[in-house]
């Protein structure tokens, strides 16, 4: 392996490692908001018949943020024209992050609604500058977008239901 290969690839690498570190970490902040939280306040609320069973948001939450950290590795390891792409990514992490601090550690399903809606806006922001750069870490994050689509409708349904 020459000296610039060897390079790009322990940047690819590193790059990777700080992709799964902030995923990994945004994993951990949300649910050390939700798992305190689901019993038993989230499980006393009324919610509406197209609320999945509990057991389904772990393997999904878990898929989805594989597939971010993909996707934030592929748009990490370009270069230079990625800072728009990066700083949307991140702001929906963050958004991802506070939606359960304010739906279950504040227990207000209100809350979680006013923060899911521009959660959601973001993450189509996101693919479509991903898109531009790179068309596979945009498809990686279509799940997303459609699980938080979902997400917002039960939101709100929760929310009316329990107003």
């Amino acid at each position: 392996m020459n000296e610039s290969r060897k390079t790009i690839w322990h940047r690819d690498i590193g790059m990777a490692v700080l992709a799964l570190a902030v995923v990994i970490v945004a994993s951990l902040l949300g649910q050390s908001a939700t798992f305190p939280n689901l019993a038993p306040w989230y499980a006393g609320l009324a919610k509406p018949w197209f609320n999945p069973p509990n057991w389904v948001f772990g393997p999904v939450w878990t898929a989805l943020y594989v597939l971010m950290a993909f996707a934030g590795w592929r748009i990490l390891r370009l270069l230079p024209v990625r800072r728009t792409a990066l700083v949307l990514f991140f702001g929906q992490l963050a958004l991802n992050i506070a939606w359960s601090w304010m739906f279950f550690a504040a227990r207000s399903p209100l809350l979680g609604l006013i923060n899911i809606v521009p959660q959601w806006v973001l993450i189509v922001a996101t693919i479509t500058v991903f898109a531009r750069l790179d068309r596979l870490a945009a498809w990686c994050l279509a799940p997303l977008a459609a699980w938080v689509g979902y997400a917002a409708i039960l939101n709100m349904a929760i929310w009316w239901l329990n107003g």
